[in-house]
Order: C-alpha cells, then sequence, then structure tokens
C-alpha cells in the first residue's frame, strides 16, 4: 500500500484517471524515483521492507527512529542519519512507526518545514503520528509537493475535512490491511483463537 500511494503521488494518478474519466487528457508532469532520496521513519520489519523495494527503484535511502542504530541500519542497506537530516534530504519520508505517547504528534511543523518544496509526505501507519493541523498547513500553502495518506486521526474523515478537497493529496479510506488474503488469515486465527481458549489451551498469548 505505501508504494501503491508514492507511485499514485508521484505519477499524479488520481488526477490523470479524473482527467481521463472526465473526458480530458494528460493534466500533470510525472516525477521519477531513481536517483532520489526515500526517508524512512521506523525501519522494523514494514521498514526494512520498504527499503528493498527503494533498492530496485535505484533510490538513496535513508533511516531514522528513537531506536534505530547504525548496525541494523546497515544491514537493511540503508544509511541512519538524524530526524532533521531525514526530513530535509528526503524526496519521500514514509512513516512506519507504533503509534504510541513518545510517537504520537512525532511529526510536526518544524519536521513539515525542513521538507523540500517538492518532497511528499506518505503513511500507511497510525494517523496521530502526524500533528494533522501542521500538516493541513504546508499543504495549503504549498509549502511541500503533497502528502499520501491512508490514514487519519477521525477515521472516516468528516464530511468537510481539508484532506477531503485538497488537490495536493493522494488519500485512501485506510485500505493497507483490507485484502482478501489478509481477512482470511484474520477470520481464520481468530475462529482458532475462540476454539483453543473454550478448550484451556490459549493460543497466540500476548504476555
Amino acid at each position: 500500500m505505501t508504494w501503491a500511494l508514492i507511485l499514485s503521488a508521484i505519477r499524479y494518478v488520481p488526477a490523470e484517471t479524473a482527467s481521463v474519466r472526465g473526458g480530458g487528457w494528460q493534466v500533470a508532469v510525472g516525477g521519477d524515483l531513481r536517483g532520489k532520496t526515500l526517508g524512512i521513519v521506523g525501519l522494523g520489519t514494514i521498514g526494512t521492507a520498504i527499503a528493498r523495494v527503494a533498492h530496485a527503484f535505484e533510490m538513496e535511502t535513508v533511516a531514522w527512529s528513537q531506536n534505530l542504530n547504525r548496525e541494523n541500519a546497515e544491514q537493511a542497506g540503508v544509511r541512519l542519519v538524524g530526524k532533521e537530516e531525514l526530513f530535509r534530504v528526503s524526496d519521500v519520508v514514509t512513516l512506519h512507526l507504533v503509534l504510541s505517547r513518545r510517537t504520537q504528534g512525532i511529526v510536526g511543523a518544524p519536521e513539515l518545514n525542513l521538507m523540500k518544496p517538492s518532497a511528499w509526505l506518505v503513511n500507511t501507519s497510525r494517523g496521530p503520528l502526524i500533528q494533522e493541523a501542521a500538516l493541513v498547513d504546508v499543504l495549503q500553502k504549498r509549502r511541500i509537493a503533497g502528502a499520501a495518506l491512508d490514514v487519519y486521526d477521525a477515521e472516516p474523515l468528516p464530511p468537510d475535512h481539508p484532506f477531503r478537497v485538497l488537490d495536493n493529496m493522494v488519500a485512501t479510506p485506510h485500505v493497507g490491511f483490507v485484502t482478501r488474503d489478509t481477512y482470511k488469515t484474520f477470520y481464520r486465527d481468530t475462529v482458532e483463537n475462540i476454539a483453543a481458549w473454550l478448550d484451556g489451551h490459549p493460543l497466540r498469548v500476548a504476555w
């Protein structure tokens, strides 16, 4: 889903699709990924997988998180940088953090204002990682190229939310986890968990 949003944003897929459906034709000039820098905030299982795809696109990759060390970054083929440097040098910033008291609002006005005017912010993790009012402000002022989001503070988005109308947004309705295979696994595991608990031998115990 992260890469679907990145590619849609860089190549203006929603706007081009809308133009064709409306009887028009090309409306924008898309960008490229080769040689650009992807900034990964949170280099866990998903962040590392995102980095592998970035390498296939021949992108430079940098990463930062509160607990990331140089050894783990190097194992993923990613350069460890400070938080400010990541936001300053990246052409695309993508978030892959667990939401907690430490990470809530971890991206705010200071970070957003460090970004290049041509850069995109992508979030498929949790909406509250970003200070939403600050993001709305930089998008309305066109301080960055845009944002591609699948998660939000309030879901569904309120009907009058700016994210529904900003033309420098790619917005999807929290569908990153909504696939047939994911649902099959989710419901199968749920039934197994209930049956095992009733049998007195619970599975997948988290403590």
